[in-house]
């Protein structure tokens, strides 16, 4: 059988790895003294890894995180009331297969997003679909979309992912509707899919952060129901890189709220 035949019924059947490797393939076989079994097994092999990979760049990209961040680069001695233990075992995703909501809690400047990005990386290696958002431009997009009479299109879109991160609520204020289009929100994916949600405020001024008590209890009815919550206590990266060269004097820190 010729090798352009082989390539043929190797695209037909869309293994693409096996077909652009093949040569290689076979000789590395050859040289490992495989027996046919063990030789199925490798090509199988190769062309899964090439299949997964390309499943995670395009996850990456659907994503739109907005840099890379892994745990290799979280210092965690930096953060002691964290624990680490408890950062791998949210890094199994058993809470995202679960379809539970995640808050990370804490000052600016203290690792919030960047353990939120490394997270959704670990979902995306793990076959579930993600989309980072920030929380303005998430509302912002569903306000929008409210008045040009598209809101269910826009609800659709952010509640398909498996994981929706929501970064930085509670940085800036919120618009009057803001807080009646993220409940319908959240309503769509409770129990569906999972939440993400960084802020710097706690659960208890979430409704001076939407300007609306009852439906801010209402979002943290269904968030909390169930649902994991990190609060991390610490010092900010940004602050103490710049007190480490010398930018920023001890006091300045010590003034900053």
């Amino acid at each position: 059988m010729s090798v352009e035949l082989i390539e043929q019924m190797l695209t037909r059947l869309k293994l693409t790895a096996i077909r652009d490797q093949l040569d290689n393939l076979l000789d590395e076989a050859g040289r490992k003294e495989l027996n046919l079994r063990e030789a199925l097994a490798f090509l199988c092999e190769a062309e899964i890894a090439r299949k997964d990979q390309r499943r995670i760049t395009m996850g990456l990209s659907i994503a739109k995180f907005p840099f890379v961040r892994t745990f290799d680069g979280f210092d965690f001695a930096a953060q002691p009331s964290l624990d680490p233990k408890q950062i791998r075992e949210l890094a199994t995703c058993r809470w995202v297969a679960n379809g539970d909501s995640l808050l990370l809690l804490g000052p600016p400047g203290v690792g919030k997003t960047h353990l939120a990005v490394a997270l959704g990386r670990e979902a995306i290696q793990l076959g579930y679909s993600v989309l980072f958002t920030p929380a303005t431009v998430l509302v912002a997009a569903l306000a929008q979309a409210h008045v040009e009479g598209r809101l269910d299109e826009r609800l659709l879109y952010y509640s398909k992912p498996k994981l929706l991160v929501i970064d930085e609520l509670g940085y800036l204020p919120f618009e009057a509707n803001a807080a009646h289009l993220f409940f319908q929100l959240i309503s769509r994916r409770y129990e569906r899919g999972s939440v993400l949600v960084t802020s710097n405020r706690s659960v208890s001024e979430w409704g001076a952060v939407f300007g609306d008590a009852v439906a801010a209890t209402a979002i943290l009815d269904r968030l909390l129901h169930h649902s994991h919550i990190l609060t991390i206590r610490g010092d900010s990266y940004r602050l103490r890189e710049k007190k480490r060269s010398g930018l920023l004097r001890p006091s300045a820190i010590e003034g900053t709220t």
